[in-house]
């Protein structure tokens, strides 16, 4: 099955990158190359991009499409969790720009052996790593009811967690919840008949849930920020675009962070506790898809764009 993603905000992202010919770039979210593809297309012969991608089967993609570049790409297999280590690694102590195109892939979400979908019945996994230990089948059925109730509440947002945790831990108590049509069943029978009919589907936000916490995702995100924004050369820029409001707030708030660290009270005259900006947010709302793109590409619905730029004294 080929690699197929449609990159989203993919002109608005690489404009916001502002790429200089001769600069480095990052991508800490390589997919299958799309925003990649666009950042080489306008580097000359010194630039180079450095892809960062912890699924193998994106690795291998973005490699066929990215290898007409040859040597300016330099492709590493791990989580952007470890940018500071890999750029360290390539003798690379600035970039001028980082991209992060957060979420599942529509291959992740279209391949159903990965069990990402609630759309079709597959072994539960929903790891974007398969060398991590962690699949979504140990979360369902290890994690306590507090636990689930917990991840369900905080990282899927749905009013229903108390239950739907209730529910599982019913179910598992019979038998090893195991398949992706399994729990799909026991999250429908914790919502009531009247809201399943009036709402989207009945598992979206517990399987977001699900998948946040195995792949660690908003943990990542947060210890990331400062790291990133910390590399950046003088205007270079922190370009990343999110897909729920859990990340989007991340990434506001680590962003506003950067922009203004001061933790003096307001009443203080003077700053005394000596921390510096380390940039601005060129990003005030978030950048969001036209229509056109939303009738092309339906997954694109929910993005937002944020743009940090770094300012070195």
């Amino acid at each position: 099955m080929k690699f197929v993603h449609k990159s989203v905000l993919l002109k608005e992202t690489i404009d916001s990158l502002n790429i200089k010919p001769d600069g480095i770039y990052v991508d800490g979210t390589l997919g299958g190359g799309g925003h990649a593809y666009e950042v080489c297309k306008r580097l000359g012969e010194h630039g180079r991009l450095i892809g960062i991608d912890q699924d193998a089967e994106a690795i291998e993609a973005a490699g066929l499409r990215l290898a007409e570049f040859g040597d300016k790409v330099m492709i590493v297999r791990s989580n952007y969790a470890d940018i500071d280590d890999i750029l360290k690694s390539l003798n690379i102590k600035q970039a001028d720009g980082i991209l992060l195109d957060l979420g599942v892939s529509s291959r992740q979400l279209d391949t159903p052996e990965r069990g990402f979908s609630y759309k079709v019945d597959a072994a539960l996994d929903m790891r974007m790593d398969d060398r991590n230990e962690l699949t979504a089948r140990d979360i369902v059925n290890g994690y306590s009811e507090r636990d689930l109730y917990r991840i369900i509440r905080d990282y899927g947002e749905d009013k229903f967690a108390k239950n739907i945790a209730k529910h599982i831990v019913m179910a598992r108590q019979k038998k090893e919840i195991q398949t992706t049509g399994e729990l799909t069943e026991i999250i429908k029978a914790a919502i009531p008949a009247k809201i399943r009919m009036a709402g989207g589907h009945p598992s979206k936000k517990t399987f977001q849930a699900i998948r946040i916490e195995c792949n660690r995702e908003l943990e990542v995100l947060k210890n990331s920020i400062d790291i990133m924004i910390e590399y950046l050369s003088d205007k270079g820029r922190l370009s990343i675009i999110t897909f729920h409001s859990l990340e989007d707030r991340i990434v506001k708030t680590g962003f506003r962070n950067n922009e203004d660290p001061c933790t003096c009270p307001p009443d203080f005259p003077v700053c005394v506790c000596g921390k510096k900006s380390k940039g601005t947010v060129i990003t005030r709302k978030p950048i969001v898809p036209g229509i056109r793109e939303l009738e092309e590409n339906t997954r694109a619905k929910s993005s937002k764009l944020r743009v940090f730029e770094r300012i070195r004294e």
